[in-house]
């Protein structure tokens, strides 16, 4: 009875452990099962497009180029469906005709590269753009960029500075050091240097002036110096005129140099890539540009032959020049702008959320400083950054910025663009050119430049 009573338990045992296994492997089977079928009955997201305007075209941009591929993919990779389309177009083109006729006809890129003051303003009086506060709020990024001011209507923000630029002279290292100069701490020492660049047979400035603004970066410096860099902010209001005596005395330095042969002849006829070759091979001792420029002279680069070679240094000061002497030009005005038409598309507006979160945050900034000299946008500690790249002439390019005192913005982020215009498409090719006087030059501003100001209070009171 016992050994039955035995047997009989330990058949239910077992038949027990027999079926809980049937069980589980049927649960596992129904599991599997399960997953396979809604794994067939997820549907594949929809594919869509998001179009990209990019600047960054030619040799030298290929590592911005290479930063803004690698965001690319990562947006792609987080955003089920989406494909960019990208449109490089060079960056005058972009900004004064096709992204302005895109804009006149409500169709611009849903990405594109954007220029703040007065671009964006315009185009966000208009509707075009779409506002990014509440995105760069949710993202908590609104308060970790230097400024956001070129970029701001009504209190709204309509784009974002992708880096930050400044302007100053490039010198060749082994020929001031064969002459054993310095940078130059005078205004009279740099001329000096100028006439005995020239005397020993070299160009002293690198010059193309095909483009208007090339030359003007220079021009722009040295009516800071004579007027004052807070002038050209006061043109659009009608706080000051280009008419100024000191303005004048600008035009009339810029045009000396060019008649005493500072700069490398035949200029108007050169375009900005011939800028760089004219240093690199050499030919020119000097070119003042702006600080995206060290990018070029990195191995691997245009102008690897000059790695180590190039330094940096700011105007000095002028005699008799009005404020602050130390004065730098320092634009956070280049970046991204989206078209308010991006609003109306959820998954769209997903993209840009993302395009937005992985393009502005610290590593990025970073990276374009050490791979391709833009300074940050966003608030760092910029000469701990310098002082860990082991770059030298970045180191001087930093040393410039912190002994600057007050930073001035490039004239074209100031006035308007009839004036911008004017001053970059005829007066400074005229003034190149011996066809116009200073005093002429600024008479043909002032005339243009009262004629937008009344257009702005028109408009003004239309509002």
């Amino acid at each position: 009875m016992k050994r039955s009573l035995i047997l009989l338990m330990s058949f239910c045992l077992v038949s027990s452990l027999l079926l809980s296994a049937c069980e589980n492997s049927q649960i596992n089977v129904n599991a599997s099962n399960s997953s396979k079928t809604k794994g067939q009955e997820t549907p594949k997201a929809e594919p869509f497009e998001l179009t990209l305007r990019h600047t960054q075209i030619g040799k030298d941009k290929e590592k911005r180029f290479a930063i803004l591929n690698d965001v690319v993919k990562k947006v792609e990779s987080e955003v089920d469906g989406l494909t960019f389309r990208l449109d490089g177009v060079e960056s005058d083109v972009n900004r004064k005709e096709k992204l302005r006729g895109e804009m006149a006809a409500g169709n611009p890129p849903d990405i594109f590269d954007l220029f703040g003051s007065p671009d964006s303003t315009i185009y966000a009086k208009e509707g075009k753009l779409l506002d990014l506060t509440p995105i760069i709020e949710e993202l908590g990024i609104k308060d970790k960029f230097s400024s956001l001011e070129p970029f701001t209507y009504k209190g709204r923000v309509y784009g974002l500075p992708i880096g930050g630029s400044a302007e100053g002279f490039f010198y060749n290292k082994e020929y001031f050091e064969k002459r054993g100069w310095k940078p130059p701490a005078t205004f009279a020492e740099f001329e000096n240097m100028l006439a005995e660049i020239k005397a020993d047979g070299k160009v002293p400035i690198a010059a193309a002036s095909k483009d208007g603004w090339v030359p003007l970066m220079l021009t722009n410096h040295l009516w800071s110096r004579y007027a004052g860099p807070d002038i050209t902010g006061k043109f659009a209001t009608g706080e000051a005129k280009w008419t100024d005596p000191n303005v004048i005395k600008a035009f009339a330095k810029h045009q000396e140099w060019e008649n005493k042969g500072y700069f490398k002849k035949g200029e108007l006829g050169y375009e900005y890539p011939e800028y760089t070759t004219q240093f690199t091979s050499g030919t020119a001792i000097l070119m003042y540009d702006g600080t995206w420029k060290s990018s070029v002279f990195k191995k691997g680069e245009s102008g690897a032959s000059m790695v180590g070679k190039v330094g940096f240094f700011n105007l000095p000061p002028i005699p008799g020049g009005v404020g602050d002497q130390t004065s730098l030009m320092f634009n956070v005005n280049n970046g991204y702008g989206f078209s308010a038409a991006v609003a109306k598309d959820p998954r769209k507006m997903e993209a840009v959320k993302s395009f937005i979160k992985n393009m502005f945050n610290e590593d990025m900034q970073i990276r374009g400083l050490v791979e391709d000299g833009v300074l940050p946008a966003m608030k760092m500690d910029v000469s701990v950054l310098a002082s860990s790249l082991n770059d030298t002439l970045m180191k001087e390019i930093v040393d410039a910025l912190e002994n600057s005192e007050t930073k001035f913005a490039a004239f074209d982020s100031l006035v308007q663009t009839d004036v911008t215009s004017t001053i970059s498409n005829v007066q400074i090719q005229k003034l190149i050119s011996n066809q116009t006087t200073p005093k002429k030059m600024a008479e043909a501003l002032q005339k243009v430049q009262d004629e937008a100001n009344a257009q702005d209070k028109a408009n003004a009171t239309e509002d």
